[in-house]
């Protein structure tokens, strides 16, 4: 009997990425419960939600939404540094930054985005659009709020990773893991913002 060597070795899917992904499954099936929700109560008070739709500040919610599809992008350009095992920049040019600048560009962005959010609820609220208030109050806080607090777990997650690089002595394939992990979560949100994005202040 003999033996085939020098056989290419098998290469198995990272169980961190893994998991990461089947865990966004089950996001996808909360955000669709929202959804839900949301074209329920909207289908029960059409007037209602013409009326109170009408009071959203849409150019604002625009600017915001395009912060955040931004930070996605650099995001991404801060996996790609990741990837080829770049922490930090090694010049103040753009092509040169590392991870870690890339990731603060997105914090801060993500950051804004969420203080736009709290200003647009402050507002809202002002005009007597509140989370019990009525049908559309509700579903709208309902809605938005749970992103919200999907931002602001990934705004946390940054800082962790950010946190990491600067800990350990070595940046290698953990540490690049870890970020790839965090931009798949990242990218996730982005996308149900957009999907929020159209159908409450688009599709009104």
């Amino acid at each position: 009997m003999t033996f085939q060597t020098g056989a290419p070795a098998i290469k198995r899917p990272n169980t961190v990425a893994v998991g990461t992904i089947v865990w966004l499954g089950s996001e996808v099936m909360f955000f669709a419960g929202l959804f839900a929700i949301y074209f329920t109560l909207r289908s029960t008070s059409p007037e209602l939600w013409e009326f109170e739709a009408g009071r959203l500040n849409v150019p604002f919610a625009l600017g915001n939404t395009l912060i955040l599809v931004a930070s996605s992008f650099t995001c991404q350009f801060g996996v790609f540094a990741a990837e080829r095992m770049q922490p930090y920049r090694t010049s103040w040019k753009l092509r040169d930054w590392g991870m870690v600048e890339w990731f603060f560009v997105t914090f801060v962005m993500g950051a804004i985005f969420v203080a736009g959010q709290a200003y647009e609820y402050a507002a809202l609220v002002s005009e007597g659009i509140a989370l019990d208030s009525n049908a559309y109050g509700s579903a709208f806080y309902l809605t938005t709020g749970f992103h919200a607090l999907h931002v602001t777990g990934g705004l946390i997650a940054f800082l962790l990773v950010i946190g990491r690089v600067y800990a350990v002595k070595n940046f290698g394939h953990k540490e690049a893991t870890s970020a790839i992990v965090v931009s798949y979560y990242w990218h996730f949100v982005d996308v149900v913002w957009i999907g929020l994005f159209l159908v409450i202040y688009v599709l009104k």
